[in-house]
């Protein structure tokens, strides 16, 4: 891995904020990233295949056989023509039957035996037996290693967000990233809003100047606890954790990295450079297992002076709410598909189609099968495309703000850059996890008495 510090600051400034859509017509927007108000000519909405070209039977490998890993395998398989999953890799064999039962009996694909693979090596026999595509879906702090792995053996890559919990991790992708580029291989990431129309043309919207110049966003996302599986007799410590993974820091960064992160990616999206600093908190109140927060609030500052709100829960029997709102100085947007001015008054809504409505105009396609459906296109036309460097800013940007809640310190995007953190073992062993206790962070210090 290249020196930490060979990764410029200038290099993370430079959002690619509509890579996972440039081989269909991005090309005509990729300005919006700057976040101005006005541009010189109206931007323009992309279009959005519901279906990928046909060509020449495309093989995809899967990392990863969870509910994710299954349910992407599923969407790669949607994506068009000539498309097949030939090889699952996983560390848990349940996990593996299951996901090639479900194969089966949805898409009558049939898996051998000898393209299963078991084992945290697992990673290595899929990505050498014979495929063109890895689907990498395993829990995130993998993700920077099976990354290297791929662009080093010439595969295409579609990436589950986050792609790290650390920067170290972050890092790594970024220089994986780098020569992917330089091989010519497509990356495509799961932050899916960017590919979603009503967020695509809501996003063109504002960017035409719509709301005016951005002045603040309003980021939440809070819902409802996340599943939990309970430490059984004879579980190691390496086990339990993997199968719980979730609830684990190393394993998935916590919930501000692995879920609330679709959300700042939009923040991220409309703005188009990273803040400077982050100031957050959060804490525990009804989590049962792991080492994470159930809940966030982090104001992130700019170099502007911008400031702008982030907050996240996942605590049952509360009110829920996501939403991604940005405020400019002639109006605010509901970036799922509404602008108003500032009195509050609704100036335009997305047309979503009436139900049994056969223009696909403003029907917005699945967005984790049109993710698949770009990288597909992007393959069979030679027009390579890579959005790893947005992924990579959204994710650093989530950790920052993990960062300063966990530690009660105001971070800086320098310090998050530069850091050392790196989570989690450095070899992998069913058996004890030393150094990694089952313990909720504490901020501050003890009150004098």
């Amino acid at each position: 891995m290249e020196n930490k510090n060979d990764l410029s600051r200038r290099r993370f400034l430079s959002n690619t904020a509509l890579a996972t859509i440039g081989t269909l017509g991005a090309a005509q927007i990729i300005s919006s990233c700057a976040g101005k108000a006005s541009k010189p000519e109206e931007i323009k909405l992309p279009a959005l295949l519901s279906q990928a070209p046909d060509g020449k039977v495309l093989r995809a490998g899967l990392i990863g056989c969870g509910g994710r890993g299954t349910g992407a395998a599923l969407n790669f398989l949607d994506a068009g023509p000539n498309l097949e999953i030939v090889a699952l890799g996983d560390v848990f064999q349940d996990r593996l039957d299951k996901c090639r039962a479900e194969l089966k009996t949805q898409k009558n694909v049939n898996i051998p035996d000898e393209k299963c693979f078991l084992g945290f090596d697992s990673y290595e026999k899929v990505i050498d037996s014979g495929v063109d595509i890895v689907l990498l879906t395993t829990p995130p702090h993998f993700r920077p290693q099976h990354v290297e792995a791929a662009v080093k053996a010439g595969k295409h890559i579609f990436m589950e967000k986050p792609c790290a919990v650390d920067p170290v991790g972050a890092r790594s992708v970024m220089v994986s990233s780098e020569r992917a580029k330089q091989k010519e291989l497509c990356i495509v990431s799961g932050t899916i809003r960017r590919v979603q129309k009503d967020f695509v043309e809501t996003h063109r919207r504002v960017a035409n100047g719509e709301i005016g110049e951005i002045v603040s966003a309003h980021i939440i996302r809070n819902g409802g606890s996340l599943w939990v599986i309970k430490r059984q007799p004879g579980m190691s410590d390496m086990e339990y954790m993997l199968r719980n993974w979730a609830n684990f820091c190393w394993l998935s960064g916590d919930h501000i990295v692995e879920q609330f992160i679709h959300e700042i990616d939009v923040m991220n999206w409309y703005i188009g450079k990273n803040p400077v600093k982050a100031m957050g908190w959060g804490g525990r109140q009804r989590r049962v297992s792991g080492d994470q927060y159930d809940f966030f609030s982090v104001e992130y500052v700019y170099d502007n002076g911008m400031q702008t709100h982030c907050a996240a829960r996942q605590i049952t029997g509360c009110s829920n709410l996501t939403k991604q709102l940005i405020t400019g100085t002639n109006g605010f947007a509901d970036a799922k598909g509404t602008i108003f001015n500032l009195k509050g008054e609704e100036m335009w809504k997305y047309p979503y189609p009436e139900e049994g409505s056969t223009d696909p105009t403003w029907k917005v396609k699945d967005p984790y099968v049109q993710e698949h459906i770009n990288l597909v296109t992007a393959i069979r036309t030679g027009n390579i495309i890579n959005d790893a460097e947005a992924q990579i800013n959204s994710t650093l940007i989530t950790i920052m703000g993990r960062m300063s809640a966990y530690t009660g310190k105001d971070v800086t995007w320098d310090e998050v850059l530069n850091s050392d953190l790196y989570l989690g073992p450095k070899t992998y062993v069913f058996g004890p996890v030393p150094g990694i206790p089952e313990v909720i962070p504490v901020i501050g210090a003890e009150p004098k008495v």
